[in-house]
């Protein structure tokens, strides 16, 4: 049932089932572009692309990944006009594959996007801890500060998304800011060293030089995030015209940004010497290219920054899972109150705290368990993180496949079969590449890498029982224009 019907359902006494709100393509591009951590990228994952991958030549491996899921995107968009579903993943999944392969899909969702809202949590706070440390302030441990922004994250997600947008929209700014300025003030000087600018990005012979497999399973998991457009249907202006559009334009800057921001560090540097400084020291390279090229003030701004960075992240993946949350509760795949939506914020209140609770619980026990925030819980999650969309990613695109070579509702053979089968192919390299380098990217052993395997594969399973034993219903629709303006909402 599309979510453009005005008929509302009846209220409950927790408010009626159904999410409002205005967002147009730039609101929802800030909060998947936030989601994506585009500073924390360029500050973690690009030096040790450089450092293990494929060196100098790695900011070409984000172009290569960006080709992919715009293949992807394709078959993605062409299907949303024809899933009207908040669901994004397993809603497509469901129409394409089968109910059963939904219901998986979706509890698989929900683990990997709960793995990837942990890794930032354990990195946020040893960074955080780190920061106030620098400016003279006790050290304390790591959690507490987890949990402080978690505390912020729930205010934020309980409330109307357009409060959410608007301080996703503030941070993300201020984060790419920074990083533009180095991009500029570097291309300007025609680089950092002797060498000039970087050309190792345009040579082939370099591109496939080191190991271009771990190259690209780094650069694929930078885009976590840009594939949550269609989780925000129901409280987007226009959904049918907004989403395909934020999608392209999300994945875009993402793309640009990431391939121009790690050639300009590249180039700071000089070939040589950013591999070396790369091997040498990948979690400061960036703050200490900042500091090199801006001063000193540059340097902590953008470590301030790097905190901000992340707790954008935060809370644009809990706004991402309590919207999982709320559709599947709506569907009847979990407990209808998670389908409820807040009587003046329309907001997924139920499931926001829901999503609260689940961090704080794992954030404990991490803490009682003693690991470590960083080499531990932002390693293992974040690699669990990557596994898990890049399967969803794969699964939605053959769901896309099946449905039009079904339905027929799009005859088009380049958004209905081209793209989508091109977007498959090179989506199931990538997992191949992630998959055989899995321990690499989690920083533990091949039986570590098993076991977390392991936890993916039992999501999907889980999943595919439970929709034989709890049938799932379609989601009502969103509420009538009776509901309070987004403004009122916000305020």
């Amino acid at each position: 049932m599309s979510t453009t019907d005005r008929h509302a359902p009846p209220p409950t006494s927790e408010g009626p089932r159904g999410l409002t709100g205005s967002l147009g393509v730039g609101s929802i591009v800030f909060m998947v572009v936030a989601a994506a951590a585009p500073l924390t990228v360029i500050a973690g994952t690009v030096p040790l692309g450089i450092a293990a991958g494929n060196g100098a030549a790695f900011p070409t491996t984000f172009a290569l990944c960006c080709v992919i899921l715009l293949l992807f995107a394709v078959g993605f968009c062409a299907m949303s006009r024809h899933v009207p579903d908040a669901g994004a993943f397993y809603a497509y999944i469901a129409r394409g594959l089968g109910r059963a392969a939904g219901t998986g899909a979706a509890f698989l969702a929900l683990v990997t996007y709960t793995a990837v809202q942990l890794a930032v949590y354990g990195y946020i706070g040893a960074v955080f801890d780190s920061l106030v440390q620098h400016w003279g302030g006790p050290a304390l441990p790591w959690w507490l500060w987890s949990v402080l922004a978690l505390a912020i994250v729930a205010v934020l997600g309980y409330r109307h998304i357009e409060l959410s947008s608007r301080v996703l929209g503030t941070l993300l700014l201020a984060e790419v800011a920074i990083v533009l300025v180095l991009d500029v003030v570097v291309i300007g000087r025609g680089g950092g060293s002797p060498e000039g600018l970087s050309t190792a990005l345009v040579h082939p012979s370099a591109v496939v030089s080191g190991s271009l497999g771990i190259a690209i399973m780094f650069a694929i998991a930078s885009f976590i995030g840009f594939e949550a457009t269609a989780v925000f249907r129901d409280e987007a202006r226009d959904p049918q015209r907004t989403i395909p559009r934020a999608t392209y334009a999300a994945l875009l800057v993402i793309g640009v940004f990431y391939t121009l921001s790690s050639w300009a560090v590249v180039s700071a540097w000089g070939d040589t010497a950013a591999v070396e400084q790369a091997t040498a020291d990948p979690g400061n390279m960036l703050i200490t290219t900042i500091t090199n090229v801006l001063g000193p003030v540059g340097g902590d701004i953008a470590q301030v920054l790097l905190v901000t960075s992340m707790f954008a992240a935060l809370l644009a993946f809990h706004n991402v899972l309590a919207r999982y949350y709320f559709s599947l509760g709506g569907s009847g795949a979990l407990p209808a109150a998670c389908g409820r939506s807040h009587t003046r914020h329309r907001s997924p209140h139920i499931a926001s705290a829901t999503q609260s609770v689940t961090a704080l619980v794992f954030v404990a026990v991490f803490a009682t368990l003693g690991m470590d925030p960083v080499t531990q819980v932002f390693a293992w999650m974040a690699g669990t993180a990557t596994v898990g969309v890049i399967a969803l990613m794969a699964l939605t695109c053959a769901a896309v496949i099946v449905f039009f070579r079904r339905e027929r509702v799009d005859t088009r053979p380049w958004h209905t079969v081209v793209a989508p089968v091109l977007g498959l192919a090179g989506l199931l390299m990538c997992l191949w590449l992630t998959v055989s380098n899995f321990p690499t990217l989690i920083g533990g052993s091949p039986a570590l890498a098993t076991a977390i395997g392991a936890v993916l594969v039992l999501a999907f399973v889980f999943g595919l029982v439970w929709s034989r034993r709890r049938p799932a219903t379609p989601p009502p629709p969103a509420p009538t224009s009776d509901a309070p303006s987004p403004a009122t909402d916000a305020a």
